[in-house]
């Protein structure tokens, strides 16, 4: 009898040892989470302002200059289909296939609008035009929030995946079936280094 009460108490201990683990552990897991679902907001504010931005741009470009319609169009399209993968982006399944979807949607519009900057150089009316010119300026200005709301998304997502991979809150995470972020990570051509010629 005294054994079945040692037993029954060590039982007892271990279940609540376990339950108080847990429980911090799933509170801390949810947490993170939280401050991932936040960081991503904050990620798709920052695009959406850019979104926000092209039409306007693209008014003043063809109010002010003839200018190629296929540039034109490639910028609506990439935006439209930015749009539309932005719109499918569950914040709850950040997996890296879906951030990965994401990135590139953004990285050809990122391209398209660079190749607007670009050829605008040919149009001296375009460059006067100061609606232009500040638009251009907020353009810029919100790459770099783009940036830094990216940077602020990894870090969150590094303190998540850390913390669910670590014991003994990987024990809680795999009961409760929280799953690893994805990360931003940089273009592909980025790692390119460009041909300067003079």
């Amino acid at each position: 009898m005294r054994n079945y009460f040692k037993n029954l108490l060590q039982i007892v201990v271990a279940l609540s040892l376990i339950t108080s683990l847990s429980s911090c552990s799933y509170n801390s897991i949810v947490k993170k989470e939280e401050e991932v679902s936040k960081t991503w907001g904050d990620v798709e504010t920052a695009y959406q302002r850019r979104m926000d931005l092209i039409p306007n741009i693209v008014k003043t470009v063809q109010a002010t200059a003839n200018f190629e319609k296929s540039t034109l169009v490639a910028v609506m399209d990439a935006r439209a289909s930015a749009t539309k993968v932005t719109m499918n982006i569950d914040p709850n399944k950040l997996t890296e296939t879906n951030v990965a979807a994401f990135q590139s949607a953004q990285n050809n519009l990122s391209s398209t609008l660079s190749r607007l900057m670009v050829v605008q150089e040919n149009y001296p009316q375009l460059k006067s035009n100061e609606s232009f010119m500040a638009l251009q300026a907020e353009l810029e200005g919100t790459e770099n929030r783009i940036a830094v709301a990216r940077r602020n998304f990894n870090a969150a997502v590094n303190d998540y995946n850390s913390t669910i991979r670590s014991f003994p809150a990987n024990t809680t995470a795999s009961m409760f079936g929280f799953q690893k972020k994805g990360y931003f990570k940089s273009d592909p051509k980025a790692a390119t280094v460009p041909d300067v010629k003079f």
